[in-house]
């Protein structure tokens, strides 16, 4: 369906995704079965100029876990330790 779309709209479909979903880039690539460059790419840098209000957005959370992601990384690492014992 993603690769159907023209550009703007797969920006918006991600965007969207992502806000609805409070999603990190992984999760929305991983859903749409696209790299994590693509849709960091149309996010931050296309998303711009088609869509200033989801843009601002999307960067708000994008921002929320640019700032989480070293607690998400340790509690990962955590988990695996703890099933490994």
């Amino acid at each position: 369906m993603i690769y159907t779309s023209s550009g703007k709209e797969r920006c918006i479909i991600l965007a969207t995704y992502l806000v609805e979903n409070k999603a990190t880039v992984r999760k929305v690539a991983t859903h749409f079965g696209i790299s994590k460059s693509t849709v960091h790419k149309d996010i931050t840098n296309n998303l711009k100029r088609i869509n200033t209000e989801l843009y601002l957005q999307a960067k708000e959370i994008l921002e929320i876990n640019k700032k989480e992601r070293h607690i998400r990384g340790g509690e990962a690492t955590r988990q695996k330790y703890r099933q490994n014992k």
